[in-house]
């Protein structure tokens, strides 16, 4: 067993070398890693008690909050496998995620109960034990987990070999990101793909133990969990945990805390860059301003770096976390790069042929080393499709220079990132797609000044139909999340297609 590679033993390494040293700092609660490490106890027992064992899936839909992370080091300790879920999902979202991973738990937040309650959870093969964090619903099956854990208090989990993760390989997570046919996909990722991620994430960050880092990035994504959260407790450092984004707290709780390390997507910062000057606080404990998600523009920059916001860029997915990372001076010197590889990995960049494209060459990135993913879950197929000969195939076009600094040019699929979110066309396309009076539907990411990227609908409708943009907009609802909605329409009478008869997507967006 091999204990330094297991997120629950840092945990508990750190609560007994510095037991009153603050890990979480969350709505004015401060929890010491002495108290983290018992939370971690409790819930295990917990966890015990539902018949949880090594293997099974445990799956929350919960928001930012210390329950959260309770859980997610509880599995880890358990050998049980962690399924966070987008929160901001809807109900038919949320019955392929569940049918998909099979979880032999589910824990959600009381907020989101509507979207829950529209699946009859308890009518599941095989069965579900549900649990709510926050008040217990009428729902009878449904166990309130704030009081179902605090039952075991002062109790540790029993552990046997044939429980605890005893190879590093072993399945810590799985994380879904879309696919790009618009069938989410679960990335396994395993213990040791999180340790070398920490150790790629503790360079890029500089971090020590003294770092104060704020965190309101949705902790079900790669970039809350793997890039902050995680680090963090592995250098026994402090996380200030915001259950959402606001620019107002986020300024007061920099100077309050003396926060050092922060992230944030482009639509972050173009939002904090919103708040007038004098609504504002003191910015300089800030060591590392870091943004990752999409691509950053040189105008951003220089407004974020006037205001005291300097900061690095980070690239990646979730099936590898960090892949490219590039400093501030590098800005100055590469305008456009998003940066060189992170210190734990191979990132190459492939030609059509398969072999390393000469700098300046146009190519697909790719990686391989211990920051991969193992598969998709219960996906052979796209599994194959991903990794070949080694190699996890990012889906990312661009070129390196003479330096070894990526250029990225474009994706080799239609996914686009709004507001840090990823949007894959195929999946809404297909939405659109029933209804009655659409003859055809073509969705492309087009730039947009608060949301990074927004989608464009493009649509041809039946003869004789009379359909609105407001029609469109209303089918939906209740079937994909907010996000991924497109925020234009244009109807049109032909699309400009290939020989094979392909839409070609760039040639609808050209002036």
């Amino acid at each position: 067993m091999i204990k330094s590679m297991n997120i629950a033993w840092w945990i508990q390494r750190w609560a007994e070398l510095h037991p009153d040293k603050p890990a979480i700092i969350f709505e004015e609660q401060t929890i010491c890693y002495g108290d983290l490490c018992k939370r971690a106890d409790r819930t295990s027992c917990w966890l015990q008690s539902k018949g949880i064992e090594k293997g099974d899936r445990v799956a929350v839909m919960l928001d930012n909050c210390p329950q959260f992370i309770d859980i997610f080091l509880a599995c880890a300790r358990l050998g049980a496998i962690f399924v966070p879920i987008n929160f901001r999902i809807t109900g038919l979202e949320l019955d392929y995620f569940i049918k998909n991973s099979r979880p032999r738990l589910f824990v959600y937040g009381d907020a989101f109960t509507p979207v829950v309650n529209s699946l009859n959870l308890a009518g599941y093969l095989p069965p579900i034990v549900i649990s709510v964090v926050g008040d217990k619903t009428d729902n009878t099956p449904v166990s309130n987990f704030n009081v179902e854990t605090a039952k075991f208090d002062g109790q540790k989990a029993f552990i046997t070999m044939s429980l605890g993760p005893e190879n590093p390989e072993e399945p810590q997570v799985i994380m879904y990101t879309s696919g790009t046919i618009g069938k989410p996909k679960g990335a396994v990722l395993s213990h040791r793909k999180t340790f070398f991620n920490c150790l790629n994430a503790d360079i890029f960050f500089e971090l020590h133990s003294s770092d104060m880092m704020l965190t309101f990035l949705p902790l079900f994504h790669s970039g809350g969990l793997f890039i902050q959260a995680a680090p963090i407790f592995y250098k026994g450092a402090t996380i200030v945990l915001h259950r959402s984004f606001n620019p107002l707290k986020i300024y007061a709780d920099i100077e309050k805390y003396q926060i050092t390390k922060f992230l944030g997507v482009p639509t972050v910062y173009r939002e904090l860059l919103k708040v007038p000057p004098e609504n504002r606080a003191d910015l300089s404990s800030l060591k590392v301003c870091a943004g990752g998600g999409e691509k950053l523009t040189e105008g951003l920059i220089e407004k974020c770096t006037a205001a005291g916001l300097a900061f690095r860029q980070i690239m990646g997915q979730t099936e590898t976390s960090i892949l490219l990372w590039s400093s501030e001076e590098d800005f100055l010197k590469k305008p456009g790069t998003v940066g060189r590889p992170v210190f734990h990995a191979e990132v190459s960049i492939l030609d059509d042929q398969g072999k390393v494209a000469k700098p300046g060459e146009i190519g697909e990135i790719v990686v391989r080393g211990s920051i991969m993913m193992k598969e998709y879950w219960q996906d052979p197929v796209k599994t194959r499709e991903t990794i070949k000969n080694g190699y996890l195939h990012t889906g990312d076009l661009a070129r390196m220079d003479e330096d070894g600094f990526f250029f990225l040019v474009g994706r080799a699929g239609d996914m686009y990132i709004s507001g840090g979110e990823n949007v894959y066309p195929a999946e809404v396309e297909k939405i659109l797609k029933l209804h009655s009076d659409i003859e055809e539907v073509a969705i492309v990411g087009v730039p947009d000044e608060k949301w990074g990227e927004i989608g464009h609908a493009f649509i041809i409708k039946k003869p004789g139909s009379s359909l609105k943009d407001e029609d469109v907009i209303a089918l939906c609802h209740g079937k994909l999340a907010k996000y991924k909605w497109p925020r234009k329409i244009t109807f049109k009478k032909q699309f400009p297609l290939t020989s094979l008869g392909k839409i070609k997507k760039k040639d609808l967006i050209k002036p």
